[in-house]
């Protein structure tokens, strides 16, 4: 009988939804992070349930076959890429083994073959948008308690300690965004520490340095810098500007956002110091304005092959109407455009809305209009009887999937074939139990828009029985 605090050795076996691996034990269930599919190792029980236990590596005794070194110095410490230490076709193939076992035990659906997940373009420096977090209280990794340098424990800027809103790992290098995100980060934390601008305390609620955004555009080239304080310093932010400008002169637009509220969240109001507030970027034929808080797949290239996906699926001949529920700023409706008669994006985000409009006419689309409108309320008889019933509904919901009012309205509707994006498969199954009793899925294809993390996207053809 395992207990809290005993160590055990593990194979593991598997990769498991969410970041760990999967051991067994007498038979128990063993759920281990840091680890990688064929890992023969120590680890300590951390938790002890009846149906499965929580356990750390503590000491690797055989190394897989399907480790590989990680290429960032942070990765021991920091939870960006969970999977920086596993072979990458063995993360595609992990991902598509997920997918199965997710749908079979949440869903228990009659399933055609998984086709592979396909594979990103770029595997580093993939993501065009990071959230970094200034601190009031540095974690120090081990190798920097063992090196005994006097270091400073009351700044730090990079990104949480998983599991930790109050600490943050002061980040020298990401692997993540673009090179001159790496070095944005440096030089504001230089920027700070010179001119003795306090970070913000999320226990004290005190300090004046909150986030540090930056977006760039893969296509275009385009750099936003967005600064999160906690109060306006127009002093201040005019000599952050000035000195941006010298240092990262391709910078497009450079903006500070005040949060005075106690909310995490990286936004505020805004004042556009440089350029116009915006940059751009493109998928397929159409460019994008993106904002500050504007929602734009974090993988460019990747989101090019996510929406041939959908495309492909969609099947369609140039005579359809589509409905393209929590369309955002339209990225999926444009795309669908040049293929269908009418596509309608529905969104209950009013300045998306206003944005997919926009990017419509800029882009010379005409054969898309946009709604502010929760999904819900687009399949009531007064907006088919106004668009007409639609051929095909494209459904692209958030982690939480579908609303069962949602639900409900696909299931007495008349709509014969679906196209559903999900990033997050759990809620993905448990959604399509709920349509099977008049859908049939049709394809599954997993995506892989985070390499290096356990995030999975997966696009899924349902067509009536």
């Amino acid at each position: 009988m395992l207990k809290k605090g005993q160590v055990v050795e593990l194979t593991i076996e598997s990769a498991a939804f969410q970041g760990s691996t999967v051991a067994r034990h007498n038979d128990l269930v063993v759920f281990v992070r840091k680890a990688v599919p064929g890992d023969r190792l120590l680890a300590k029980i951390r938790r002890k349930r009846k149906r499965y236990a929580e356990a750390s590596a503590e000491e690797l005794l055989e190394p897989s076959p399907h480790r590989v070194d990680p290429r960032c110095r942070h990765f021991e410490a920091c939870g960006g890429c969970t999977w920086q230490n596993y072979e990458y076709a063995h993360q595609l193939a992990s991902k598509a083994q997920q997918v199965t076992d997710l749908f079979e035990r949440i869903g228990d659906l009659e399933l055609p073959a998984i086709r592979p997940t396909i594979p990103s373009p770029e595997i580093y420096c993939y993501r065009n948008k990071m959230e970094f977090t200034f601190g009031a209280s540095r974690w120090l990794t081990r190798e920097e308690i063992a090196s005994g340098q006097e270091l400073e424990r009351g700044f730090a800027l990079g990104l949480h300690i998983p599991k930790r809103f109050d600490k943050i790992l002061d980040l020298q290098e990401c692997h993540l965004q673009s090179p001159p995100s790496a070095g944005l980060v440096n030089f504001f934390r230089r920027l700070a520490l010179d001119n003795e601008w306090s970070a913000y305390n999320s226990r004290s609620h005190t300090g004046y340095l909150r986030n540090l955004v930056i977006r760039t555009g893969t296509r275009t080239g385009q750099l936003l810098v967005n600064l999160v304080t906690s109060r306006s310093e127009p002093q201040r932010m005019e000599q952050a500007c000035r000195e941006l400008l010298k240092a990262f002169p391709e910078t497009t637009t450079f903006i500070n956002s005040v949060n005075d509220t106690h909310s995490p969240v990286a936004a505020g109001d805004e004042t556009i110091l440089h350029g116009e507030g915006f940059i751009h970027d493109q998928v397929g034929k159409n460019q994008f304005r993106i904002g500050t808080t504007t929602f734009f797949q974090p993988n460019t290239l990747q989101a090019e092959k996510l929406f041939s996906v959908a495309r492909e699926m969609a099947g369609l001949k140039g005579d359809e109407t589509v409905f393209d529920l929590y369309c955002g700023i339209g990225a999926i409706s444009l795309f669908l455009s040049e293929s269908a008669a009418l596509v309608a994006g529905f969104d209950n985000h009013e300045q998306s809305i206003r944005d997919a409009a926009l990017n419509s006419r800029s882009n010379g689309v005409e054969n898309c209009r946009f709604f502010a409108m929760d999904a819900r309320e687009a399949l009531r008889p007064g907006v088919t009887r106004q668009l007409g019933i639609p051929h095909l509904l494209v459904l692209d919901p958030p982690r939480a999937g579908l609303h069962k009012d949602v639900s409900r309205a696909v299931l007495h509707s008349s709509v014969p074939r679906l196209v559903y994006i999900s990033c997050n498969p759990a809620t993905q199954a448990r959604d399509l139990k709920i349509l099977s009793p008049r859908y049939r899925i049709q394809a599954v294809q997993p995506v892989d828009m985070f390499p290096h993390t356990y995030h999975i996207e997966n696009v899924v053809l349902l067509e009536e029985r």
